[in-house]
Parts: structure tokens; C-alpha cells; sequence
């Protein structure tokens, strides 16, 4: 599992009604849900995201309340990972649930510009910074979770198990 993409980049505490805001949780339609994408923390944000690209953020992304229309709408937008210092534990769950691959990782954002492009291995945990030597190192994503990505979320996983 490996994405390289260029950087978002998105502070402290960004919660998810910043990521999608409730008054678009009227659909579950996932393009709907891209158009407007981030676009309370960045209102050019949904028109510029390009596919491949990474949201780096700091502490507690996705706090607030649970909807899993957050990560749905992140991944609808073409974002192929999510990287935060840290994330608020049920969105955490969620966007494993929606298929969305997120990492946790102290010093990226402190050593990351943004527009810059960066790649990552989700299977070996390193980072890879464009014009940087060092690498950075996160936790893999362990075998059953990518399984779980690979299949696009847990209801999908599911099924397919179930289908034997």
C-alpha cells in the first residue's frame, strides 16, 4: 500500500463539521459530498484537491461529532491518505470503516511544507519527503486492516467474505 501525492496541510482540532459541514449531511451521495470537502478550513480546498493527494494535520483530527460522511467525503475528493499527529478515536474508526488509509506521525507535519510531495509506504511505515535524505517512520497498517482498505471498508470486506 503505497501513495505519493502533494501535501494539504490542516492544523489542531479540525473537526467534522470542518470536513464536511452538517449542512451538506443531507446526502450520502460520495461526489456531493467531495464537492464540499474541507471547505469551511479551506474554501479552495474542494476545487484544487487533486486525486492522490494527502491531508497532514495535527493533533486530534476529526474530533467532534461521529459522521462518517467525514471520511467518505475525504476519499470521494481524491485524497488517497490522511496523516495526523494524532486523530479523535471515532473518526479513527471510521475512516478505516469508509476504507480510507490514515497514519499517525509525530514529525511530519512539523517537516512538511505544504504543496510539497510526499510518499509513503504503508506496508514498510516509512515516509518519503520530496528533496529530503531522512526518511520518516510511521506504524504499517497491519495486513487484515489493509485487507479491510483494499476491499473499500468494512460493509464491503464483509460481503465479500460472506460471498466466500
Amino acid at each position: 500500500m503505497k501513495f505519493t501525492g502533494k501535501v494539504w496541510k490542516f492544523g489542531d482540532n479540525i473537526d467534522t463539521d470542518a470536513i464536511i459541514p452538517a449542512r451538506y449531511l443531507n446526502t450520502f451521495d460520495p461526489q456531493a459530498l467531495a464537492a464540499h470537502c474541507m471547505e469551511d478550513a479551506d474554501p479552495d480546498f474542494p476545487k484544487k484537491v487533486s486525486a492522490g493527494d494527502i491531508i497532514v494535520a495535527g493533533e486530534n483530527f476529526g474530533c467532534g461529532s461521529s459522521r462518517e460522511h467525514a471520511p467518505i467525503a475525504i476519499k470521494a475528493a481524491g485524497v488517497s491518505c490522511v496523516i495526523a499527529k494524532s486523530f479523535a478515536r471515532i473518526f479513527y474508526r471510521n475512516a478505516f470503516n469508509m476504507g480510507l488509509p490514515i497514519f499517525e506521525s509525530a514529525e511530519l507535519f512539523d517537516r512538511v511544507d505544504e504543496g510539497q510531495t510526499i510518499t509513503v509506504d504503508g506496508d514498510s511505515g516509512v515516509i518519503l519527503l520530496e528533496g529530503a535524505q531522512t526518511p520518516l517512520s510511521i506504524q504499517p497498517i497491519p495486513p487484515f486492516m489493509q485487507e479491510l482498505i483494499a476491499d473499500g471498508g468494512l460493509m464491503k470486506h464483509l460481503a465479500r467474505k460472506n460471498r466466500g
